[in-house]
């Protein structure tokens, strides 16, 4: 897996990724300390909402960063935007408002709208190699796990000596210096792509999501992840310091659960996913996340709660890790931007609906209810997974090109009638092929 840092660009970029994730995982901590501090036991109400804030600020500018993302150089991009970040950040420990909060993180939100979608879509380019793109998931993925570990344990070693307050001025430094990796690093320009208006160019990248069977189950598995994944992080301080009675360092040591079960399964995926199918490898992960979300009513200590947590983290990566390779293998290069940043908007979108649910419902029905109800959540969206995404999906697909004239470079490659290749949503294939064989 560690042979891809070889390459120099990856490298930059992949540092730039850790140092960024540290910082924002200690961003995490304190702003939940700081809503608790400002809040109380109405903590995960205002977390909840101040998550949703951040995922509309996800779902609607995404797709609009995504027009512009082959009309600007990408490193110009990356670095305007973690500075923006930076910024906002530094704000943050002045904080001493609930709707100064929210305002914060709509901002923040909205630089890392731009900033997420275009360092995902930059990678295939850096790595082309399927092989590698692979590895590179699963690197990524554990970076993540590792930040789910380092960055508590790191929050917890810092609040024994300074306030919580602190901690968001580790965010602004790891802001600030993946800026100065990506500087560092020549990026590769963006492809440019056919004249389009700028409604066609935000609006592309969701009209080929939603016309690739493949990805609308990947939306449903995206709401099992979202309704597991918004119980562990909003409800996590409410859960220990209300439920449990317990310091703030037990938070931190419950998230790192979470992170920990997440970074086993990231260690073993580039393996499995020799051997069994994404589709197989992520229906199981979801299955897992209701299990540990159902079981949660169960929890009444710490030495509880973490297991499930665990078993929550190692679904979730389970889930979530190999979704890359099938963004990748359902767009051209010259659509990755804007199919990335369709995932980046959709998926968000399930996690505008479960952040609130879980706060709110958390004060309103309790923690058991709340539990309950985002497994049956999680499992509705299992279902439609299974149903929206064939079992069986043949890499060549039999169609048809009615509306193309006989002489088109498409049919002399392919063949007039009735031919078959490996299909991509483009502007020859807008629809996947009917059961008649043709697109429309």
């Amino acid at each position: 897996m560690l042979k891809i840092l070889a390459n120099r660009t990856y490298r930059h970029l992949f540092g730039a990724q850790i140092i960024a994730l540290i910082g924002t995982g200690l961003a995490t901590v304190a702003l939940g300390l700081l809503a608790w501090q400002i809040a109380g036991e109405n903590a995960g109400m205002v977390l909840g909402t101040a998550f949703a804030i951040k995922m509309i600020a996800y779902v609607t500018l995404a797709p609009l960063a995504s027009a512009f993302a082959d009309r600007v150089p990408r490193r110009l991009m990356l670095v305007t935007l973690d500075l923006i970040r930076a910024s906002v950040a530094l704000a943050l420990p002045f904080v001493t408002e609930i709707w100064q909060i929210y305002v914060l993180i709509f901002l923040l939100q909205a630089a890392s709208a731009g900033f997420t979608p275009t360092f995902q879509a930059t990678i295939p380019d850096v790595l082309p190699d399927e092989a590698d793109y692979t590895r590179a998931l699963s690197l990524s993925r554990l970076a993540y796990d590792l930040e789910s570990l380092i960055s508590p344990m790191l929050a917890v070693a810092l609040l024994s000596v300074v306030s919580f307050s602190t901690l968001f001025y580790g965010t602004v430094i790891g802001f600030v210096a993946s800026a100065a990796l990506v500087v560092s690093v020549a990026l590769p320009s963006p492809v440019q792509t056919t004249k389009r208006n700028v409604w066609e160019r935000t609006t592309r990248g969701i009209r080929i999501y939603l016309a690739t069977p493949r990805l609308r189950g990947l939306l449903a598995l995206n709401l099992c992840v979202a309704a597991a994944g918004a119980m562990v992080i909003v409800n996590t301080v409410v859960i220990i310091q209300t439920r449990f009675g317990l310091e703030q360092s037990a938070v931190a040591l419950a998230l790192a659960a979470f992170g920990g079960g997440s970074m086993v399964a990231a260690l073993i995926l580039p393996r499995l996913l020799k051997s069994i199918p994404d589709r197989a490898t992520m229906i199981t992960g979801a299955a897992l996340m209701i299990i540990g979300t159902a079981l949660g009513p169960l929890a009444t200590s710490l030495a509880v709660l973490a297991p499930l947590w665990l078993l929550i983290g190692f679904g979730y990566s389970l889930t979530i890790t190999p979704s890359g390779r099938l963004l990748r293998n359902s767009a051209h290069a010259e659509d990755r931007p804007a199919i990335f940043a369709a995932q980046f908007a959709l998926s968000h979108v399930c996690w505008l609906f479960t952040y609130p649910l879980a706060g709110f419902l958390g004060v309103a029905l309790g923690l058991d209810m709340t539990f309950l109800i985002l497994a049956v959540v999680a499992a509705l969206g299992l279902i439609a997974a299974t149903w929206l995404w064939p079992a069986f999906e043949p890499e060549a697909l039999p169609h048809e090109h009615p509306d193309l004239p006989p002489d088109h470079p498409h049919l002399r490659e392919y063949g007039k009638e009735n031919h078959r290749h490996a299909i991509v949503v483009d502007d020859l294939h807008r629809h996947w092929p009917r059961s008649s064989g043709h697109i429309a």
